[in-house]
Parts: structure tokens; sequence; C-alpha cells
């Protein structure tokens, strides 16, 4: 029996869902969502191991105008991506304008195959999903053009056929039961962050950060402290709430998917520290895995 494995790699706008194809695929939840855009900050590795092939799936950032160092960073993610993919999925949210994604994929001067996907197909009637289709194959650069919900996991078969036809012969990178090759902090900060996401308008998820400080495993649960990192005093009020009411629903919340993604209670404690201009600030973001 041959067997095929590589590196997909999935690149587009931000919000288009890269995110959620990721955790449909792996059936896991390995990438936090949010409907704010740039939730994403780092590539975020998913390992499907199946008889015959074995994909490695690579989540990046949404494509940005970089604003900060943080954003470079970011950026930085998208481009080591593109070096590095055997098949590139180029995702794009089918409501969206087709022409400004396609102008987007181009930039990117990607050398690999490419299946062009066209998400959020339950949004949109089966004749513009039709004409929309024709449109995407007409673009000419993809091996094929698939449309999907990443949210209902429709389209989700159909992709991962496609994506095993243009795999190399390859025996697998990692072994059978990897998932993923972050450590379990790392998504235990990024659960932390997505609640800060859910709960906070405007601009403080973007000044937050959130380093995991300590992370203890006891015999009948795992004890974990947090840090959640602001630029200013003013987000420090905010995110510790009155009489520390929205720190307490961060920590719940988090601590139910925490206890989920490790199948242990957890008892979760949370501080907010404020770093000015940690998102310009080299030392910081090293300090914070950027």
């Amino acid at each position: 029996m041959m067997h095929k494995a590589g590196f997909v790699n999935i690149f587009g706008k931000p919000n288009a869902g890269k995110s959620t194809l990721l955790n449909a695929i792996m059936g896991e939840k390995l990438a936090i969502i949010s409907p704010k855009v740039q939730t994403t900050r780092h590539r975020i590795t998913g390992v499907l191991t199946e008889p015959g092939y074995q994909i490695v799936f690579s989540d990046t950032p949404g494509i940005i105008d970089p604003k900060y160092k943080l954003h470079e960073k970011m950026m930085g993610a998208v481009k080591s991506a593109l070096e590095d993919a055997d098949v590139a999925l180029l995702i794009a949210d089918a409501k969206d304008s087709l022409e400004e994604n396609l102008e987007l994929f181009d930039s990117l001067k990607l050398k690999v195959p490419v299946i062009l996907i066209l998400n959020k197909m339950d949004n949109i009637m089966k004749e513009d999903m039709a004409v929309l289709l024709e449109r995407a194959k007409a673009w000419g650069k993809a091996t094929e053009v698939v449309a999907i919900s990443a949210m209902q996991k429709k389209g989700i078969k159909e992709l991962l056929a496609a994506i095993v036809k243009l795999l190399p012969e390859a025996n697998a990178f990692y072994p059978d039961d990897t998932l993923t090759d972050k450590s379990t902090r790392f998504f235990v900060a990024e659960m932390i962050r997505e609640k800060i996401f859910q709960l906070f308008e405007e601009e403080i998820p973007y000044h937050t950060t959130v380093i995991v400080t300590q992370f203890q495993e006891k015999d009948t649960l795992t004890k974990i402290t947090a840090e959640i990192i602001v630029t200013r005093d003013t987000q420090k009020g905010i995110i510790l709430g009155e009489k520390g009411k929205s720190i307490r629903e961060i920590g719940t919340l988090a601590r139910q998917d925490i206890e989920k993604f490790i199948e242990r209670k957890v008892f979760l404690e949370l501080f907010v520290k404020v770093r000015g201009k940690w998102r310009d600030n080299d030392t910081f973001l090293k300090e914070y895995g950027y």
C-alpha cells in the first residue's frame, strides 16, 4: 500500500473561517474562534493520521497589513507557511468579494498545488453558489475548487479526498497519536484568550495576551495560574470588572473548556498585569511566545 504524507497550509483573509475549518477537519478544538477578526496569532498545527495518509495542517493568521511588531510576527508566520507547504488551501468567505480574495491569493505567489475553498456555502442560494463556483474555476490557478460549510462540517469529506490526491508519497512525519505540535500550556492560554474575545468589546482583546505561569498536575486536579497582559490600567480595570465580576466570568468559562480539553478537574487562577506597549516590544513579544 502506497502511503502519502504532506504539509497542507490554510491561508485566507481574517474571518474567512480558517480556524473553524481546522477544527472541523480535526474533530477537535485546536484553534480558538471568535467572530472578531485577527483572533489567530500563531501558526497552529493539526496532525490528521488515517490509514494510508497523514496530513499536517497549519492554520495561519489572517493576512493583514502589519501595524505593530506583533502584526509583523503574525505575518512572519504566514510567510514561513508559504515556504513549506506541499498543498495550499486558499479559503474565502462565499459572501465576500471573490475578486478581492483572488487578488490576495495571486499576491502570495504560490508555487505548490492549490485548492480554492468557498466557505459558508450554507449562507448562499444554490443557484448563486453554482455561478460562484464557475467564476472561481475560471481563475484557472486552483487544481480544484470546493464549496464547504466549515461550521456545519459540510463538504469536509470531499475536501479531504481532494487533498489526499495531491499529497506526495511519503512516510508519516509524526507518531499516529499526535494531534498537534503545540503544548497543552499553549492551548490553555488560547482558551483564556478566546473568552476575552467573547466577553469584551472593541479594542480590549487586541491589547491582550495570556501567559500560563504555572501548570501543576496534582492527584485530583490540575492547578493552573495564568496572567492576562494588557497595555493600560484602564483595561486592567475593565478585565477585572466591578468587584472582580468580569475576571471571574472569564475564569469560569475558560475553566470549563480547559477541563474538557485535558479531561481533568482544573483549579484556575487568573491575574491581570499591565505591560505598556507590549505589542511593539521585542523582549515582551519573545517572552509571550510570538
